[in-house]
């Protein structure tokens, strides 16, 4: 079987190897250089002062404790003269402290100083019988240093630094120092190359697991609030979606009078000018129009359930004359509810009336909920000035002690405060809700007994020049 001819010619394998040799010096120059979100504290993020504070406190306290140890430790045990210890012990441990804010920078001052130490230490006395390349001293600040930078840098970086340890501690063995003859023998040094390089990897994994679970978790509380607050913002939009969808049949009511109205006025008064049946009939035509307009509004405001059951609803909205047989069926689901309303029947404007009765609807739908079998008072009332009207719902603590009342939704995430406020804002009404001392819940709305009128749009050039 013969190759095609567009297809090119596999690379051979060796080949492979080589490029990805020859490349590998780039990608760890890369790596290394590339540091993450430089000049960022670590744990900057985090709510808690004082847990802004501690990267700042162990990194002091490592630096100090380390400088003046690695000092006594390079000049008395190793034999290194003592101006050279006192640069080396700074440049390994001062850098400690830039850790907090750029590790990845940290990292080359801190490998450097601990590369030329140990070059320094192939020259000294006292190596003999003790670690190198790497003393007990650099081995902690260097050990000190991957945990911070394993909570910054990504995981490609971290591999990077990784592998320079180890082929630093390669290489060490290319110039290990040459040791005394003892009577016993030759006296051996203790490599420490592996046990740093075995350490590094176990502290940069640890760290970098610990990073990326606070990510995660981090991420996932964001998510969580996302979420809550387009719940939130759906729930508000279903609710005024709700009672768009009710006030329509309101509207259709007052524009259908309208219509009636405007096109029998040439019948039930006589003597109308020509150009005033013209005018009744313009008027009648554009309510007409209007309501067919209203109509295709809704049609857009329905929700999917409607549909799913043939459409919206065709039946009378409701108001307070309907609030007798919504107790009845309150008490029927075992809540003992008192209802007063008064005497006299009260001229209400329909969206007033639908209004009063929503909010008595949600709030006794939240007794049932939160406190079942707590008595409930219901009252709807006049104000004092005859002008407005009070609606009280008020719950009591239920009895069953393991059925502790709940407060309403407050949060925004509840259908039946969210649709309390929004109607009790349409019609330019107050509403206070809150629990008792005792343990129960307060629901109280003041309406107008007539809303105050929509706020007119203002006329655009042509509209006005038609006026």
């Amino acid at each position: 079987m013969t190759r095609p001819s567009s297809l090119p010619a596999p690379e051979p394998a060796r080949r492979r190897v080589l490029r990805a040799v020859r490349q590998a010096p780039h990608l760890l120059a890369v790596e290394l250089g590339t540091p993450t979100e430089p000049g960022t504290p670590l744990f900057g993020s985090v709510r808690s002062a004082w847990l802004r504070r501690l990267p700042y406190l162990v990194a002091f306290v490592f630096a100090v404790s380390l400088l003046p140890t690695t000092i006594t430790l390079l000049s008395h045990d190793y034999g290194l003269d003592g101006g050279l210890s006192g640069a080396l012990a700074t440049a390994q441990a001062a850098p400690l402290l830039l850790a907090v804010t750029r590790p990845l920078q940290a990292w080359w001052v801190i490998f450097t100083a601990d590369v030329v130490c140990a070059l320094a230490l192939t020259g000294a006395d006292g190596v003999a019988d003790r670690s190198w390349p790497w003393p007990p001293t650099a081995i902690v600040g260097y050990l000190a240093l991957m945990v911070a930078l394993s909570l910054r840098e990504r995981g490609r970086t971290l591999i990077a630094v990784w592998l320079t340890t180890g082929l630093a501690g390669i290489l060490s063995e290319a110039v290990t120092p040459v040791t005394p003859v003892t009577p016993d023998g030759p006296a051996r040094i203790n490599s420490t190359w592996v046990l740093l390089f075995v350490l590094t990897g176990v502290v940069l994994m640890m760290g970098a697991t610990l990073r990326e679970r606070g990510d995660a978790r981090r991420k996932l509380i964001e998510q969580e609030t996302i979420s809550e607050a387009e719940r939130a913002r759906r729930t508000l939009l279903e609710e005024r979606t709700r009672i768009a969808r009710e006030l329509h049949d309101v509207v259709a009511h007052h524009m259908s009078v309208i219509t009636v109205q405007a096109d029998s006025a040439p019948y039930r008064i006589s003597g109308i000018p020509r150009e005033a049946e013209e005018e009744f009939g313009s008027i009648a035509a554009t309510a007409r129009e209007s309501l067919a307009e209203m109509r295709r509004l809704l049609g857009v405001l329905r929700s999917e359930e409607a549909e799913r059951h043939g459409g919206p609803e065709k039946t009378p909205q409701p108001g307070i004359g309907m609030l007798p047989k919504l107790v009845e069926g309150t008490v029927r689901a075992g809540v003992p509810v008192e209802l007063s309303l008064p005497g006299d029947r009260i001229p209400l404007e329909p969206a007033v009336d639908l209004s009063a009765y929503r909010i008595v609807q949600e709030a006794l739908a939240n007794v049932v909920r939160h406190a079942p079998g707590a008595p409930t008072r219901v009252s709807v009332t006049t104000t004092a000035d005859g002008a407005g009207l009070t609606v009280l719902v008020v719950n009591s603590p239920p009895p069953a002690p393991s059925a502790p009342a709940a407060p309403l939704e407050t949060n925004g995430t509840g259908h039946g405060l969210i649709g309390m406020r929004e109607r009790v804002r349409l019609v330019g009404g107050s509403l206070d809700t809150g629990p008792l001392p005792d343990g129960g819940f307060r629901v109280a709305a003041q309406l107008p007994l007539s809303p105050p009128p929509a706020p007119a749009a203002p006329l655009g050039p042509k509209e006005s020049d038609s006026v």
